[in-house]
This record gives C-alpha cells, sequence and structure tokens, in this order.
C-alpha cells in the first residue's frame, strides 16, 4: 500500500487534486496521473462500478502513487469491505442520518482496535502476502495501523434529520470529515430541484459551523475535484461551439 496520497499532500499545506468519475475507464486514471493528479475518486452510490474494475482503477493508480477513495452504495459493513478490499483508502458513507450510523461507518473502515473492519484478502492488506506484511510493516498489527491512519472516513449530510443531528455524528472519534447532499437536502428541505436555495445554505453554513467547531473538516478540505462527466461536457461544448459552423471545403 502507499501513504494516502491526499494527507500526503495535505502535509504539505495543500489540497490535493482529485479525478472523479463514475464508470470503469482505466486509461482516465493514467490520463490523470499524466496531468498532474494526484487521487482518483469513483462514485460507487451513483456510478457502473464492479469489484473488477475497481481493482484495476487502484492497481494503475497505485502504480503512480495516486490514492483511490470513493462513494459507497451504502454503509453496510460488508459492502464497504469490498470496497476496501480492492485497495482503497478513502470512504464517503452516503446518508448518515445520526450518530450511530457514524459509527458503523468508521467502524466498517477502521481495523481493530480504532474499528471493526474485517481482515481481507485483496489488494486492501497486500494479498496476505506474509513476506510484505512482515517486512514492511512489522506483521498484521502493524499493518492494520498503516493501514487505519491512512485512511480518509467521511460522511454525507444530506437530510434535515441529519443536520439537526449533527453533533453527535461529529462525536464519533473515527469519522473525519463530512461531505453535502444538497439535492437530497433540498428535497428533505421541501425544495425539490433547487440545492441553491437560501435554506439549503444556510443548513450547510450550520453544520459546517460545528464541523469546525469539533476540529474536522469538510470532504472538500482535503481535495479539490474535477469530475470527468463535467470535463467532457464543458470542454466538449466549448469545441461544438467553436467549430459547428465551419465550413467543409
Amino acid at each position: 500500500m502507499i501513504e494516502n496520497s491526499y494527507f500526503a499532500k495535505n502535509k504539505k499545506g495543500k489540497q490535493a487534486l482529485v479525478f472523479s468519475f463514475q464508470y470503469p475507464v482505466t486509461s482516465a486514471v493514467e490520463l490523470a496521473a499524466r496531468a498532474g493528479f494526484d487521487a482518483i475518486h469513483l462514485d460507487g452510490e451513483h456510478g457502473a462500478f464492479n469489484p473488477v474494475a475497481v481493482d484495476d482503477i487502484v492497481a494503475i493508480a497505485h502504480a503512480h502513487g495516486m490514492s483511490v477513495t470513493a462513494r459507497v452504495p451504502n454503509i453496510n459493513a460488508n459492502e464497504i469491505n469490498r470496497w476496501l478490499d480492492r485497495g482503497l483508502q478513502g470512504i464517503m458513507g452516503p446518508h448518515i442520518e445520526n450518530g450511530a450510523e457514524a459509527q458503523a461507518l468508521a467502524d466498517a473502515c477502521l481495523f481493530p482496535p480504532d474499528g471493526q473492519r474485517s481482515w481481507g484478502g485483496g489488494r486492501g492488506t497486500e494479498h496476505g502476502d506474509m513476506d510484505v506484511l512482515e517486512g514492511t510493516y512489522g506483521g498484521k498489527l502493524g499493518f492494520a495501523q498503516f493501514s487505519n491512519a491512512n485512511m480518509l472516513v467521511g460522511g454525507q449530510i444530506e437530510s434535515k434529520e441529519a443536520a439537526a443531528r449533527a453533533d453527535e455524528i461529529l462525536a464519533v472519534p473515527g469519522l473525519m470529515a463530512i461531505a453535502w447532499g444538497p439535492h437530497d437536502m433540498a428535497a428533505s428541505l421541501g425544495h425539490p430541484g433547487e440545492p441553491e436555495h437560501p435554506e439549503v445554505l444556510a443548513i450547510h453554513d450550520e453544520v459546517e459551523a460545528k464541523v469546525r467547531a469539533a476540529g474536522k473538516h469538510l470532504w472538500s478540505d482535503y481535495g479539490a475535484t474535477l469530475d470527468m462527466k463535467g470535463l467532457i461536457i464543458g470542454a466538449g461544448r466549448e469545441f461544438v461551439a467553436e467549430h459547428k459552423e465551419k465550413s467543409f471545403s
């Protein structure tokens, strides 16, 4: 495993530069590395990933010194474990509603004694290679400590009920970061389709103040993210606008 590239960049006082996508395009990982990105983020809640694709993405990313994080489909421990076994070094858990769910998320991401993560046999635990586990980390406990120290654990607050329970969510020691779900929050507040509604923004501001007071961070503090869909659509529209009237000769 590599050092978490988010944290490595953060130690230098800078945000990591993160390339995000929803589809298993392994070549995009190499291209992101060539462009100078520090890390990869996968949207597993709304994306189209299978374990083999994730494993391939992580292998390529690690070869270029980039950590991979993901928003997972749900916070069930077996689901999170399946992603972590591929070698991810950060999990964003969607729809965290209370302290108990935040605790379950942290427990699933961190090995004992900090959590309850199950030991797997994939890339996420050096494929069970005892020569590496002993020689590099001093054994399985040493690896577990390294893994925990390089794991970014964040939860999304996406409803007015979750916002009302922000204090208990933030009280969970293993939870490091909070992310927003502005569209779901808007719907929860009775403003569907209005993620920029003043009430949504006000709740985000209130929760962010609690995040700062608790000595924790927003997920966006760790890295600035460029989404592949947005990149293609934005650059594509500019290209089309520039060239659509040009004549063939």
